[in-house]
């Protein structure tokens, strides 16, 4: 016998008795209890009732935009070392191309008004809305939020019956439960997935991660998605779908929805007021680590440690102390500073907030006043001409809680912030940049313009320190 049949031979035998012995493993187990469905009812469920009642709301948003573009005149001067020396020069006339795009919204009140994504329509010159049913509706922007990736639209209906979907409460969604993505995902037209809320309070680590506590799922969230609804099983508007991660563009099970009620607080606002009105604070703080917690005899590094007072702020006046360490807000615990910011953006302007704090090891509460920000002091936005030294052809404003929660800046930062360069002008040629702020010259503190103004006439030369993206700076510079 050839020996390659042999060692085929021996080769069989030892599968065989593999799959024996295997037979008598499986045989000496017990059988999973399996439970057949005992009528018609339970052989149907589905999705399709709650399905029905919620897709009729849910739009789909096309947009124009008309960008004005230079071509360059040849070719040739496409190439970056012709770009280098003669710049803009190559190009030719400006043009203008209308850009088209498309995203998804959910009606949320019966007169018309449309709730979406911020990037959905900025820009745009055209909206059109388009539901579920081919009814067609121009739209026009009531306002919008850039730091909540809000927006707000009103349709043109004349009158006409608009189905609505309800927002729930974002607050009563738990890890495990299930929830349905509505969306027009790659323009392929309304689309229905299904998932489960994976994590609550994430932040994607954008550089607006301040008032974002963002729900997320693995219902496939895709391009044309964003502005869609996530719904729960009842069918409930519990977020607006915003954002994936992704690194090819499509959907991998890690999409990110805003949570219903911070999107009922900034409709309201955009509503009422045209731009999103948040309550100030006035206070900054730090979470509480292992080290510090330790330090301070606290069970688990939990809360914010207050570390900062605005002067007047609504958390001074409420009595907080630098040192006290704040665990919850109106019965809610707050684990780090991104979920008291997220506590306090989704309280309404004009009430108070009870806030939970430990001080010296010792419980209390205190009650906060929820006010807007104020204008104090007035931004007096003013250029400033060449006798201000290094800020020549600069405009700049002071900073109050009002601008500073605008430009998205540290609730306590105070000082003279640039607006604007004039091209050419001497702040832009000594390397300033819009955003910057200034907080002292020489040895004066700068916190006003005028103390600016005054701090630069008095020198020839000058010691300027000011903060750039959250990072203190100081030159020196001299004329």
């Amino acid at each position: 016998m050839p020996q390659g049949w042999v060692k085929g031979i021996v080769a069989a035998l030892a599968c065989a008795a593999a799959l024996v012995t295997g037979g008598v493993a499986t045989a000496q187990q017990e059988e999973p209890a399996r439970v057949v469905p005992q009528d018609r009812a339970e052989i149907s469920l589905s999705f399709a009732p709650v399905v029905k009642a919620v897709t009729p709301a849910v739009v789909n948003i096309y947009t124009k935009t008309v960008v004005q573009q230079r071509q360059p005149v040849s070719p040739l001067f496409n190439d970056p070392f012709f770009r280098r020396f003669f710049g803009d020069q190559l190009l030719g006339q400006p043009r203008e191309q209308v850009q088209n795009s498309l995203g998804s919204g959910v009606i949320v009140r019966a007169d018309g008004i449309v709730v979406t994504n911020d990037h959905v329509v900025k820009n745009a010159t055209e909206i059109t809305v388009v539901l579920s049913d081919r009814r067609e509706f121009a739209a026009e922007v009531v306002g919008t939020d850039e730091r909540t990736d809000l927006a707000v639209l009103r349709l043109k209906t004349d009158g006409a019956d608009l189905p609505v979907l309800p927002l729930g409460d974002s607050d009563l969604l738990e890890v495990g439960d299930l929830v349905l993505a509505v969306g027009n995902p790659f323009g392929v037209g309304q689309t229905v997935t299904m998932g489960i809320v994976s994590a609550l309070s994430r932040t994607t680590g954008g550089g607006q991660a301040d008032y974002r506590s963002f729900i997320q799922t693995d219902a496939a969230i895709n391009p044309g998605n964003s502005g869609g609804a996530l719904v729960d099983s009842a069918g409930n508007l519990i977020g607006v779908n915003t954002a994936i991660y992704s690194r090819d563009g499509g959907s991998v099970g890690i999409g990110f929805a805003i949570p219903s009620d911070l999107v009922r607080v900034v409709v309201d606002s955009l509503l009422s007021d045209g731009k999103a009105v948040r309550p100030w604070f006035g206070a900054a703080g730090q979470g509480v680590t292992a080290d510090i917690a330790q330090s301070l005899g606290l069970p688990r590094p939990a809360g914010v440690l207050v570390n900062g007072l605005y002067p007047g702020s609504p958390a001074e006046k409420a009595g907080l102390r630098i040192g006290d360490v704040i665990t919850a807000m109106d019965g809610h615990p707050v684990a780090d500073p991104s979920e008291l910011r997220y506590r306090i953006v989704t309280a309404p302007v004009g009430g108070t907030a009870r806030m939970s704090v430990l001080r010296k090891g010792a419980p209390l509460d205190v009650t906060v006043a929820l006010i807007a920000p104020p204008e104090d002091p007035p931004r007096n936005v003013t250029r400033l001409d060449d006798r201000a030294g290094p800020f020549g052809g600069a405009e700049v404003a002071n900073i109050n809680p009002a601008l500073a929660e605008e430009m998205g800046l540290p609730g306590l930062q105070r000082g003279v912030v640039i607006q604007r360069l004039l091209r050419g002008g001497v702040a832009a040629q000594v390397g300033f940049r819009p955003g910057d702020v200034v907080t002292r010259v020489n040895d004066s503190d700068t916190l006003t313009i005028d103390a600016l103004q005054a701090a630069v006439r008095k020198a020839d030369t000058w010691r300027i320190t000011f903060t750039r993206a959250g990072r203190s700076t100081t030159v020196l510079l001299g004329r």
